[in-house]
């Protein structure tokens, strides 16, 4: 029989059952898994390389962090570094909640963390195709309006001008939109709306998430989740360019965004 790691809800329910003070089990679980993986009992030659290291990442997050089938880990492949690296630090000091994310990485310092993230930011994987859309047009065109053109009386800017007019993200903190499963989409940006997810301060994505209605924040993610992937799908190596204008906010998880609006 082979072993598999117990789906998400099952690892959040035990964390919150057995108290943050063990936390740490949930670490071992995640460890186990990955031992205990088709194939992980054959003999290997041991090679003390990151590759090595991040294995256990891969038990979720997929074969060199390319996403896990079920759509709930996203993937991490080629995300820019220094938004992983936020990422992580957010799950270490409690910005994001998730305990085994948590438990794997409490006692990890900066340094390392930023190794993590620069391995997994390096990987150029071909990515799947995009979920065919499960709304009506019309909702698929609002999304698409938000996209582009954001809703300015609501001071919503457009998802392009922080994310890039291919939505691939923008070294070294912005990370790309496409290539997610829109249930990941819609659980993350929903977490950033109710405060379960922060970032640093200013949290620029909450606050503006907060003025999208939900239904439109739904036309968003089907959108996103229903486009390809441009040919060359890496963040691009500049920030996006917009003009100043009323809808400008402070980001401060990419402060080379210098106040403009994402």
């Amino acid at each position: 029989m082979q072993a598999a790691c117990p789906h998400p809800a099952v690892h959040a329910g035990a964390v919150r059952v057995i108290g943050a003070r063990y936390r740490f089990l949930a670490g071992a679980l995640g460890l186990a898994c990955a031992l205990l993986a088709p194939g992980a009992r054959a003999a290997r030659p041991f090679e003390d390389s990151m590759a090595q290291r991040t294995l256990p990442c891969t038990v979720c997050h997929g074969p060199q962090g390319r996403a896990a089938a079920d759509g709930y880990y996203p993937r991490i492949a080629g995300k820019p570094e220094g938004y992983l690296f936020n990422q992580l630090r957010n799950f270490r000091d409690g910005r994001r909640h998730y305990g085994l994310m948590a438990a794997m990485v409490d006692p990890l310092s900066d340094a390392y963390l930023q190794e993590i993230a620069r391995h997994f930011a390096g990987l150029e994987l071909p990515y799947p195709p995009p979920q065919p859309p499960q709304v009506p047009p019309a909702v698929l065109q609002r999304g698409a309006t938000l996209v582009r053109d954001g809703d300015p009386a609501r001071g919503v800017p457009a998802c392009m001008s922080c994310h890039g007019a291919a939505l691939t993200g923008a070294w070294p903190n912005v990370p790309g939109l496409l290539g997610l499963p829109r249930d990941y989409l819609n659980s993350q940006l929903g977490a950033w709306k109710t405060g379960e997810r922060r970032a640093q301060a200013p949290d620029c994505m909450a606050d503006l998430l907060r003025r999208l209605p939900d239904d439109d924040l739904a036309a968003v993610t089907a959108w996103l989740a229903a486009q390809p992937l441009p040919a060359d799908p890496r963040a691009v190596r500049q920030v996006p360019t917009r003009a100043a204008g009323p809808m400008t906010v402070a980001c401060g998880s990419a402060p080379e965004l210098g106040g403009r609006a994402p």
